[in-house]
Parts: structure tokens; C-alpha cells; sequence
């Protein structure tokens, strides 16, 4: 296993629709691996293939839920049906959600609180489940991912602006720029 760069907001390969995988082998398997490596020492619950360069429509997740799912999963090729997503304010205090692409930063964002997620394991056997609450936030967010959108692309015109203002101070927006789990100082100090 191990540790890859995460590419930063401004990478083509985050900002395009990612391509389904076509074989379920050892090489994919490997890039599993990987990524779960990349996302533990980053201290994420979620990692999506592009954001570490790989253009592929595959995430892993590590997140406790009152699901019934098992805490640590991959999807290869997942599709996502939500429920609706409310239309009221998103509360600072309880709905900020952060990216490991977008480091350090977070911003509120109404999620859907339900979401049905089927697509295969590293295997290429079927999985499907519901997730609620955060999982479902979770879920919602990694999926983002493979068609080309990032949390920052879904907030309101407020947070939007502040988004912007926060990217364009740390001058990010453009190609080449990654930082390194475990060699880099966490971006959000865990």
C-alpha cells in the first residue's frame, strides 16, 4: 500500500466527470488498497479516485453509522438516489462540511438526510444500502466527486462568495497543486 498526494481544487481531474471501471483486478484492488491507506493517514471519512489523480469512479469511506453498514467500504461505479434536499438555510453550527481537496477549509451545505447507494465492492460484487444523517452527507459528497463537482460548487450564493474569497487566498484554482498525508501538516488539525 501507499500514500498518495491529494490533488487540490484547480486539478482537472477533480473539476471532469471521472470514467466507470471496466476491470475488477488486481490493479483495481491495489488502488483500493491505496486509497484507503491515503485516506487514513489524511484522517478522512471519504476518499474519491480523482482526488488523488485517478480519473475513475471509485470511493472508499470510513465512517461509524446508524445504518447497519459496515463502518469501511469501497463503491466502484455507484450510483446515488436522495431524498429531497430541504430548501431552508444550512445551520453553520451543525451542517459545515469539509474536503480534503478544499484542505482546512469548511463551509455550511444542506445535504439530503437520505440516500439509497448501490455499485459493486473491489471484487465486483453487488452492494447496496440506505445511509442517513452524516453517512448520508458522506455518501452524497464522495459521489460528488466522480461527476466532476466539489462541496464548494453546491453552496448558496453567501457561502459561495466566501468559498471563493478563501480559495483565491490560498491561491488555489489551479492545476499541479496537492499536498501529502503525512508528510504535510494536517490541514485540519486532527
Amino acid at each position: 500500500m501507499a500514500v498518495h498526494p491529494i490533488t487540490i481544487t484547480g486539478e482537472p481531474v477533480l473539476h471532469r466527470r471521472a470514467q466507470p471501471v471496466e476491470a475488477f483486478d488486481d490493479e483495481l484492488r491495489t488502488l483500493i488498497a491505496d486509497m484507503f491507506e491515503t485516506m487514513d493517514v489524511a484522517n478522512g471519512v471519504g476518499l474519491a479516485a480523482p482526488q488523488i489523480g485517478v480519473g475513475l469512479r471509485i470511493f472508499v469511506y470510513g465512517m461509524e453509522n446508524d445504518d447497519g453498514v459496515a463502518a469501511r467500504g469501497v463503491l466502484v461505479n455507484p450510483t446515488l438516489v436522495t431524498s429531497k434536499v430541504p430548501g431552508s438555510d444550512p445551520d453553520p453550527d451543525e451542517e459545515s462540511e469539509g474536503c480534503l481537496s478544499v484542505p482546512g477549509e469548511a463551509f455550511p451545505l444542506k445535504r439530503a438526510d437520505w440516500a439509497r447507494v448501490s455499485g459493486f465492492d473491489g471484487d465486483g460484487a453487488p452492494v447496496e444500502f440506505e445511509a442517513t444523517g452524516w453517512f448520508a452527507r458522506c455518501m452524497q459528497h464522495e459521489y460528488d466527486h466522480l461527476d466532476g463537482k466539489l462541496y464548494v460548487d453546491r453552496l448558496d450564493n453567501r457561502q459561495s462568495r466566501k468559498a471563493k474569497k478563501a480559495l483565491k487566498n490560498h491561491g488555489w484554482g489551479v492545476p499541479g497543486l496537492t499536498w501529502m498525508p503525512g508528510v504535510d501538516p494536517d490541514p485540519f488539525g486532527h
